[in-house]
C-alpha cells in the first residue's frame, strides 16, 4: 500500500525524533533521514512534505551541515525548525547572525493568524526557545509571521514556494500550541489525508510478512518485553506454526521474569506458538566476565544471541528468517546518518556481520513505544501484557554499572523486586513510564549493626514519559522513597546505601548505560 509520507531531515538536532513522533500523531506517517540525503532519493520517495530540525551549528560555520539547494525548487513543502529555519534563510538570501540576546526556555510569541502554519493558534503563544544565532533579516520573498521583543524573525514563510520557517520548538510539549502548528502544516500546507493508523498498520503488515515468507521458517526472539512479545504474536497471526519462539533467559532478567514468560508463551499459554526456553545464563556471565565499557557489554549481550539464535536454529532445521522486536527509537538512538550515537541497541548495533539466516525481519523498526502498544491492543494482546514496563534487550547488563557478574545480578533483581513492590503497594506507580533499580560501581563507608560495612549502592529511577524519547524524573512521595530505602538495606546483602535519580532525558538517558 503506497501511503502518504513527511520526511524529517536530520540537521542534528536533540529533538528530531520528536518531530516524527508529533507528526504520527497527526495520523501522517513520517521518518527521520540524515541531512545527506541526496535530491535523487527525495524525489524517489515522494514526500507530501519535508521538515528540516534544529541543530547545534551554526549556518554560516564552514562545516556546517546543509543541503542542496535544488530542494526549494522541488515544489515540496518545507517546514524549518531552530536550526533548519536559519538555514532556509541562510541558503535564500537572508541574514544569519549571532543574536544580541539569546534566548532559552518557554518565550511568550506573537503570531501573525492570517499565516496558514498559525490557524487557530492564539495571537500570543507560549513556545519553547532554544537558540544563540537569529534571523536578522529574512530573504526578500519571505514575509516574517511571528516575532518576540529580541527575536525579530521568530518565524517567516514564501506562501507561494510552500516554505516555512519557526525559530522555536513545535515539537516539544513546552511549545504549547506546537501540535497544532505541525497539524497546520501537515494537512493545510502538505494536503496529508492522514491515512496512517494502527489498524491499516497492522492489516497490512501481516499481508507483507505473509508474502515474504511464503512457506520458510521463522524464529523469533522473545524476551516477554512489550516490543517482542507484539512481534512475536503479529508474526504468529501471519504464519501460524511455522513460527518458533526463542526465549533467551540470558540471567540478566527481574526476578522471577524467565518463569512469568513461560506462563504466558509456553505451552501452558494462551497463544498457539512453537516455545522454547534456553538457559544460558552462566555462559552470558562468563562472556561478560571483565568487561565494564558499557557498548562491549552491549555487543556482547547482543553477539551471544545471535550465537544462540543460530544453535537453536540448527537443531530446529532450516530456518529462513530471524525475526526481533526492534522499534524505532532503537533505530534512531543508534545512529542515523551522522547524528551521535546516544547508544547502540542489542538489536540494532549489536548485531554481528554474518549471521545464519536468510533475512532479519523487523515488524515495529518503523514504530515508536506507544505505537507499538496500540498495535498489540489492535492485534488483541490482554492490557497488563501491552502495557507491562519496558525492559531494555540487554536487561540488567545495562543497570548494573561496571563489570557484570552473577552476585550483582542477585543485587539488583531483589532491590528491583523490592522497589517495584513498594511502589505497586503504595500506588505511586501509577503513571509512571518506566521505574527501576539499578547498581552503581560505587561503594561506600557504612555503619550497620555497629560495624564498618564497604558496599555498594544503589539508585532507584522513576519517570514520567509519553514517547520514551523525553522523559523527567518521577515525584515519588519520599514516605515510600524512605520504605524502599529500608528495605533494601535490610534484605539486601551487599547494600548499604540507597540514591534516587533526578535526572530528566535529555540530558541523561532512561537506562543508566
Amino acid at each position: 500500500m503506497e501511503r502518504e509520507m513527511v520526511i524529517v531531515l536530520d540537521f542534528g538536532g536533540q529533538y528530531n525524533q520528536l518531530i516524527a513522533r508529533r507528526v504520527r500523531e497527526c495520523n501522517v506517517y513520517c521518518e527521520v533521514h540524515p541531512f545527506t540525503m541526496s535530491i535523487e532519493k527525495i524525489r524517489e520517495m515522494n514526500p507530501k512534505g519535508i521538515i528540516f530540525t534544529g541543530g547545534p551549528n551554526s549556518v554560516y560555520g564552514e562545516d556546517s551541515p546543509t543541503c542542496s539547494s535544488e530542494i526549494y525548487e522541488l515544489g515540496i513543502p518545507i517546514l524549518g525548525i531552530c536550526y533548519g529555519s536559519q538555514l532556509m534563510a541562510h541558503m535564500n538570501g537572508g541574514k544569519v547572525t549571532t543574536a544580541p540576546v539569546s534566548e532559552y526556555g518557554k518565550t511568550e510569541v506573537e503570531v501573525d493568524n492570517s499565516s496558514v502554519l498559525f490557524e487557530d493558534v492564539s495571537p500570543k503563544t507560549i513556545c519553547w526557545m532554544s537558540h544563540t544565532d537569529y534571523i536578522e533579516k529574512a530573504p526578500e520573498n519571505f514575509r516574517v509571521t511571528a516575532h518576540t521583543p529580541v527575536c525579530p524573525v521568530a518565524a517567516m514563510e514564501n506562501a507561494e514556494k510552500k516554505l516555512y520557517a519557526v525559530q522555536f520548538h513545535p515539537e516539544v510539549m513546552h511549545t504549547q500550541e506546537g501540535v497544532k502548528m505541525l497539524s497546520n502544516f501537515v494537512y493545510k500546507v502538505c494536503g496529508c489525508s492522514g491515512d496512517w493508523k494502527m489498524d491499516s498498520f497492522v492489516e497490512t503488515t501481516i499481508a507483507q510478512i505473509r508474502e515474504k515468507v511464503g512457506d520458510g521458517k521463522v524464529l523469533c526472539a522473545l524476551s516477554g518485553g512489550v516490543d517482542s512479545s507484539v512481534a512475536a504474536v503479529l508474526l504468529s497471526k501471519a504464519v501460524g506454526k511455522q513460527l518458533t519462539c526463542v526465549f533467551v533467559d540470558h540471567g540478566l532478567l527481574r526476578k522471577n521474569e524467565g518463569d512469568e514468560v513461560e506462563a504466558v508463551f509456553g505451552p501452558k499459554g494462551q497463544y498457539d506458538l512453537n516455545f522454547i526456553r534456553v538457559n544460558a545464563q552462566e555462559r552470558f556471565y562468563a562472556k561478560l566476565a571483565g568487561q565494564t565499557d558499557p557498548e562491549k557489554k552491549r555487543k556482547i549481550i547482543g553477539e551471544e544471541f545471535i550465537r544462540v539464535f543460530e544453535e537453536e536454529a540448527k537443531k530446529i532445521g532450516k530456518v529462513d528468517f530471524l525475526v526481533q522486536g526492534t522499534i524505532y527509537p532503537d533505530v534512531i538512538e543508534s545512529g542515523l546518518g551522522k547524528s551521535a550515537v546516544i547508544k547502540s541497541h542489542h538489536n540494532v548495533g549489536g548485531l554481528p556481520d554474518y549471521v545464519d539466516f536468510k533475512e532479519i525481519i523487523e515488524p515495529l523498526r518503523l514504530l515508536f513505544k506507544d505505537e507499538v502498544r496500540r498495535a498489540g491492543l489492535e492485534l488483541g494482546l490482554p492490557e497488563y501484557l501491552v502495557y507491562r514496563q519496558p525492559f531494555p534487550g540487554p536487561g540488567l547488563g545495562v543497570r548494573i554499572v561496571g563489570e557484570v557478574t552473577a552476585d550483582k545480578v542477585r543485587i539488583v533483581q531483589d532491590a528491583d523486586a523490592i522497589y517495584r513492590e513498594e511502589l505497586a503497594k503504595s500506588g505511586a506507580d501509577k503513571g509512571l513510564g518506566q521505574y527501576f533499580a539499578a547498581l552503581t560501581n560505587m561503594r561506600s563507608v557504612g555503619v550497620m549493626g555497629d560495624e564498618r560495612t564497604y558496599d555498594y549502592a544503589v539508585a532507584l529511577r522513576a519517570v514520567i514519559t509519553s514517547d520514551f524519547m523525553t522523559a523527567e524524573a518521577a515525584e515519588i512521595p519520599f514516605e515510600v522513597l524512605s520504605r524502599v530505602m529500608n528495605r533494601i538495606i535490610n534484605e539486601v546483602k551487599g547494600v548499604n546505601r540507597v540514591m534516587y535519580d533526578l535526572t530528566s532525558k535529555p540530558p541523561g538517558t532512561i537506562e543508566f548505560e
